[in-house]
């Protein structure tokens, strides 16, 4: 069986894809699955769930919902259910089953690992398997306790860091020309990535775009400066001196094997 979290929760059994209809149950099993192999104190579910005004009957309310996940993930060839009772909570044991977030996890080190190598192929490959993952916002972006708040945030970041890392195996592969309409639009739904304007000034520079990588520049410049009163870091500002002055350590490196 296979647990997705990686947008709406959706549980995979060989064919059968089933999902959970009911708000506050979908939540629940999803901080289980947040923290599986963790046990969640009753109180940390409440808040996740309710919020910090629970209903007056909480406890029997938590314990229905668990009972309801229970029989959701209950399968006549398992000895155990993998819901636990845990003091002073409970806890969603794995076992053998799947995590679409632990893959993604594995996929991304596996890049890295390649990227470390100079095997930027493997990397690129490892990368686009990683984001084929992601299937939309988790819970439509709403949720009431700090576990779901502080886990969107988090695979909002790896997910956006994994692109950068994506784009950069790409470049050196030399695919800058078709990378230059993704970055832009990465670098305008995301102004304040420095990384992804890097990225994009030096794609269109090795595209012989020099003009418009210094424009990106100075867009970047100016953003920064009006939202955050900062100047473009260290390795946006080198950059742009090394197109100023056509440095050779910008064009691409003599390729190596995938």
């Amino acid at each position: 069986m296979r647990y997705e979290i990686m947008g709406p929760l959706r549980v995979v059994d060989g064919e059968e894809k089933s999902s959970i209809r009911a708000r506050k149950i979908e939540v629940l099993l999803t901080v289980l699955l947040v923290r599986s192999d963790q046990v969640i104190p009753v109180d940390h579910l409440i808040t996740e769930i309710w919020g910090e005004e629970p209903p007056r009957r909480v406890i029997a309310g938590l314990h229905v919902y668990i009972s309801q996940i229970r029989k959701f993930l209950n399968r006549p060839d398992r000895d155990e259910n993998p819901v636990l009772t845990r003091p002073p909570g409970y806890v969603l044991r794995l076992g053998s089953d799947e995590l679409d977030i632990r893959h993604f996890e594995r996929l991304v080190n596996d890049g890295r690992h390649h990227s470390r190598a100079h095997r930027y192929g493997q990397a690129a490959h490892s990368f686009e398997s990683a984001l084929a993952l992601w299937r939309g916002p988790l819970l439509d972006d709403v949720c009431c306790g700090p576990i779901l708040e502080g886990f969107q945030t988090w695979l909002y970041e790896a997910r956006l860091e994994c692109v950068e890392m994506l784009m950069d195996a790409r470049l050196m592969l030399g695919r800058h020309r078709e990378l230059v309409s993704d970055l832009y639009q990465l670098a305008t739904e995301h102004p304040l990535r420095e990384a992804l304007h890097r990225q994009l000034m030096l794609a269109l520079y090795r595209s012989g775009r020099r003009a418009d990588a210094l424009h990106v520049y100075q867009s970047a410049r100016k953003t920064l400066n009006e939202e955050l009163g900062l100047e473009p870091c260290r390795d946006l500002q080198a950059l742009q001196q090394a197109i100023l002055t056509s440095d050779d350590r910008l064009e691409l490196p003599i390729p190596l094997p995938a």
